[in-house]
């Protein structure tokens, strides 16, 4: 089966409300009073959210109001709304506030709203969780040591060791739990609960309780056996540990959500950092003026010299130049752009001056749109909601309206105040969130470690929840399936003259050039014979190749229209026609105006590509080929690796496309990309893979990210993020079925605090079991973990767009 992309890509701008520019004044006067009349969309920045709850009650909120649709996407920490014109953005901003949420208007230019939002508070945020994790873990484990001896074995205690426990417990219950503290007393404002809620009363309660029973209970050396303590209703039972251990799970668990949202809002700002900042403004005069780039407008000329980037998308009026386009389109070659060509913004002039009338600016760009469908596609995934949010309006109230009955019931009995209270306590402590709130973090943790052995990481539990139902991988070609660089793969010399005379005239030539193609060949003949000849009166013809003087020699090296009334040999030619057919490149080299031979040059395929698309296909996933190059060079590659389904010549909205229509079709989709160009498509699909060789916007925009050169890591990633799911699905069933056991037993009195503390505690123990279970049995070879490893040896079965 093959697939073909759209001719004409959709402009994803027009499908979110962008209009094209209208000169006439009736145009615009018409266009005023449609904008008027019709819905206008809106995006907030959200702060001050801490778990899926919150986003659910400001969501509940807005969706109240007549007119509005919203969605608020608490891994991104951003709200789409869609209100009549009658409600400004200030009024929203309001009703986001009226249930405790801070709010800012993003701006509609996706440029604009990268700049706007500099990470800064999102970065500060993931530090102060940092630092009072790293405290709150450091005093943990002598606080539960010191907790459970001096409580349970009552000989033990010394002279002041209540002011040694209060010293380990207080920096822990105070100044790393204020965040727990902070959003309970916002929520409180506001008649709502979270887990925040009741994270702050266990605290608090078990905190409180052990003071009065270190002080006032049970104080002095003497005591029961450590059986009777366990058996009976001691009275003073110290739990600071308890206290302890709720702080520090949970913040381990809001360290890395944080942290995953920070890295969420990278893609956007990466991806925004392409374009250029600055421009050389050609005026009516033909002076040239340097400024920002936001002054451009349609019409305005400026000019692009080598090295430089162009500054927006437009038409080529004057010069002519080697265009590299791989940022934007995938394209492994650099195409020739001359008068009258397309140029796109972000794209860089490799050899020639061009001066380029622009044609779009700012948003309408296609590099505005790119970021436009990585916002869009990251504000369209699901929540990021573990199970124990998701109920939390239900599960805090209940458990503390459960302590309350359980405590007045002990009373109403006749009970004394410490039996009635001890029964309220152990209500309240044995159903702290502790191990929901572990059940996916620690799974993570382990499997993040697994992972890194093998040089696999996550980037949150979206990756974890989506891979189960992934059955369709779409692997992009330059850079993922190929080395992404050009290579010398085969050559051909007439008789008379052997390969490494080819190599050092043709590397002599190309050595002074900067095309990549010429680089290419010029990294062969230094890798073959170790340095290059000198070169003299080299002259570079923009579209044709390169001419010099070699010795006593003039040699050309490009298209035989290089050297007029140069003729290929039969076998040089078949030589060449079959290089071409495989999509390779071919260049022909002249010596005095006789050819004496080729060089077929093509962008390399991974070693293991083949063995991964293999790999893949045993996990029962289809896979199919999406490439930015032409179809026979995409087809050239996909025989090679073992995939049949193909899709080329793919732009970056073409990408989307394809992954919107799989899903539409009933496909769960997995992208694995590495470039600029398929961060959109990342962000889009299902499952994102992005391989560490790749860009940093293919990295951030991506869920799971391969830092090996190995591409069977792939297939690794997927079945590793399938057994984590399990994994984190057994420690959710647990942990609810924990509670619905605990909580009845402990109102009915039958426990003491101290060993409803414990049994909390053996459920978190639990969880961590569990999750260590993802560990492998036997030692794996570690893999580097650096996001920019250095280039296997290339494969010389590759393609590349064919011309220079």
């Amino acid at each position: 089966m093959t697939l073909t992309s759209q001719p004409e890509p959709v402009r994803l701008g027009t499908s979110i409300g962008r209009r094209p520019h209208r000169r006439a004044e009736d145009d615009a006067g018409h266009a005023e009073h449609e904008r008027a009349a019709s819905p206008h969309a809106l995006s907030f920045s959200v702060g001050g959210m801490t778990c899926g709850a919150c986003a659910a009650r400001i969501e509940r909120r807005l969706n109240g109001i007549d007119g509005v649709s919203a969605v608020v996407n608490f891994a991104t920490e951003r709200a789409s709304v869609t209100a009549p014109p009658s409600l400004s953005a200030a009024q929203l901003i309001g009703e986001i506030a009226s249930v405790g949420y801070r709010a800012q208007l993003v701006g509609s230019d996706p440029r604009e709203a990268v700049v706007a939002e500099s990470g800064e508070e999102a970065a500060r945020r993931v530090r102060s969780l940092g630092r009072r994790l790293i405290v709150a873990a450091v005093l943990f484990m002598p606080l539960c040591d010191a907790s459970i001896a001096f409580s349970v074995v009552p000989s033990a205690r010394f002279y002041g060791w209540q002011w040694l426990l209060i010293a380990l417990a207080l920096p822990v219950v105070t100044w790393a739990a204020w965040p727990f503290y902070q959003a309970a007393f916002r929520h409180a404002l506001h008649h709502t609960a979270t887990m925040d809620t009741l994270v702050s009363l266990g605290v608090i309660s078990a905190s409180a309780w052990s003071v009065y029973a270190m002080f006032f209970e049970d104080t002095g050396p003497a005591g029961h056996s450590i059986a009777y303590l366990l058996t009976h209703h001691s009275g003073g039972s110290i739990y600071l540990d308890v206290a302890g251990g709720v702080t520090t799970f949970l913040l381990c668990g809001r360290w890395f959500e944080a942290r995953s949202r920070q890295r969420s809002g990278d893609a956007l700002r990466a991806l925004s950092e392409r374009g250029a900042k600055e421009v050389s403004i050609l005026d009516a005069d033909g002076t040239e003026r340097r400024g920002p780039v936001t002054d451009l407008r349609p019409g305005d000329r400026f000019v692009v010299r080598p090295g430089e980037k162009v500054a927006t998308d437009g038409v080529v009026v004057a010069g002519e130049s080697a265009i590299d386009r791989s940022l934007m389109t995938g394209e492994s070659e650099p195409v020739d752009a001359g008068p009258g060509d397309e140029v796109t913004g972000g794209t860089v002039c490799c050899a020639g001056r061009l001066v380029v009338e622009a044609t779009s600016v700012g948003a309408d760009t296609q590099l505005g749109h790119m970021l436009a469908l990585v916002e869009h596609a990251q504000n369209e995934k699901a929540q990021v909601q573990r199970l124990a949010d998701r109920i939390a309006s239900i599960f805090v109230p209940v458990v503390i309206v459960l302590a309350l009955v359980t405590l007045s019931g002990w009373l109403a009995s006749g009970a004394s105040s410490l039996i009635a209270f001890n029964a309220g306590l152990s209500v309240l402590i044995i159903a702290c969130p502790c191990a929901l709130g572990l059940a996916t973090p620690a799974a993570l943790f382990v499997a993040s470690g697994t992972g890194a052995r093998e040089g696999i990481f996550f980037k949150g539990y979206r990756a974890l929840e989506l891979s189960k139902q992934v059955d369709t991988v779409v692997l992009d070609k330059t850079g993922t399936v190929t080395e992404g660089r050009m290579a010398v793969v085969d050559s051909a010399t007439v008789s008379g003259v052997d390969r490494r005379e080819l190599l050092r005239l043709a590397g002599a030539v190309e050595g002074a050039s900067e095309h990549p193609i010429a680089r290419a060949v010029a990294a062969a003949a230094r890798d073959e014979l170790g340095a290059l000849t000198t070169v003299e009166s080299f002259v570079g013809v923009p579209g044709l190749g390169a001419t010099g003087s070699v010795g006593d020699r003039t040699v050309s090296v490009g298209r035989p229209a290089l050297v007029p009334g140069a003729r290929l040999t039969p076998d040089v030619e078949a030589r060449c026609a079959e290089w071409e057919a495989r999509g390779h490149t071919a260049v022909v080299v002249t010596g005095d105006g006789s050819v004496i031979g080729a060089i077929a040059v093509a962008d390399a395929i991974r070693p293991s590509a083949a063995p991964a698309v293999e790999q893949l296909r045993r996990l029962g996933l289809r896979c199919i080929l999406l490439s930015g190059d032409n179809e026979t060079t995409t087809r050239t590659v996909a025989a090679a690796v073992g995939i049949d389904e193909v899709v080329a010549g793919a732009l970056p909205t073409d990408k989307v496309d394809l992954v919107r229509s799989l899903q539409q079709a009933g496909h769960s989709v997995a992208m694995v990309g590495d470039g600029v160009n398929d961060a959109p498509a990342l962000a889009t699909a299902d499952l994102g893979l992005a391989v560490g060789s790749g860009t940093d916007v293919a990295i951030d925009a991506a869920d799971l990210i391969i830092v090996r050169e190995d591409l069977r890591a792939a297939a690794g990633a997927i079945a590793l993020a399938r057994r984590t799911l399990r994994i984190i699905h057994s420690n959710l069933l647990w942990a609810f079925a924990y509670n619905l056991v605990a909580i009845p037993v402990a109102a009915a009195g039958l426990l003491d605090p101290l060993i409803a503390a414990g049994a909390m505690s053996l459920s978190s123990v639990f969880v961590v079991w569990n999750s260590a279970r993802l560990r492998p049995q036997r030692p794996a070879p570690r893999a580097r973990a650096s996001l920019r490893p250095s280039v296997t040896a290339a494969v010389p079965v590759a393609a590349a767009r064919p011309g220079r």
